[in-house]
């Protein structure tokens, strides 16, 4: 199996990289930065450099062409504005999601962040409103194409704290911690569940072992 991971120098994309890659499948990774490359050849995935702020669907649908998967895991980052926010977190994610139908790729899974499905409430932080908003846009955009099997997966707050490998993921678990190690191994297994397509799924840590997790929301 070949996944296509958009964002892939990311610290959760990092994780999924080495999970995918010793478990014998092939992974690339799309950054911004040649300086980059490097953390993914040492994570076993292959690196490919392509601005996605300014990529044409052309160019992105070429480097989804032969992949199994794509993994929508770009985002704005810390110190980014409000305009970043939406040509990275909703943009960008509408043009790989393009792109991957122009590709015939159907199996597609986003990173989002829990609480993109409502408005942020008041006196929220103007760019994490703009942030949620973004994101929001982008899995509504996403949810509505027919051409793609998508999973949405909402973590909540994330930290490096080592992975438990266990988790409570459902369509809606309540706020909570999650590790980035958890996360990305939530996502190994989901893009291995067919059973998980066409659902929006919040994850926290919790007591359900990763693999029992995801089979128990494909069999909902």
């Amino acid at each position: 199996m070949r996944t296509l991971i958009a964002g892939g120098h990311g610290q959760i994309a990092l994780r999924l990289e080495r999970l995918l890659a010793a478990r014998g499948d092939e992974v690339a990774g799309i950054i911004r930065r040649p300086e980059q490359a490097g953390d993914l050849l040492a994570a076993g995935a292959e690196p490919i450099v392509c601005d996605l702020e300014s990529a044409s669907l052309a160019d992105v649908a070429r480097h989804l062409e032969g992949a199994d998967a794509a993994v929508f895991a770009a985002g704005a980052g810390p110190g980014s504005g409000v305009a970043r926010k939406d040509t990275v977190d909703r943009a960008a994610a509408s043009l790989f999601a393009d792109a991957a139908e122009a590709a015939g790729v159907r199996r597609f899974v986003v990173i989002s962040a829990m609480g993109a499905d409502r408005e942020p409430a008041e006196g929220t932080d103007p760019v994490f409103a703009a942030y949620l908003r973004a994101k929001g846009a982008a899995d509504a955009d996403i949810q509505a194409r027919p051409g793609l099997d998508w999973t949405i997966l909402r973590p909540g707050r994330l930290t490096d704290d080592p992975g438990t490998g266990l988790v409570a993921l459902a369509g809606t678990t309540g706020r909570g911690d999650v590790t980035r190690d958890d996360v990305a191994a939530v996502l190994a297994e989901l893009l291995f569940e067919p059973g998980s397509a066409g659902r929006t799924l919040e994850l926290i840590g919790g007591e359900e072992p990763v693999a029992e997790a995801v089979r128990a929301v494909a069999r909902r």
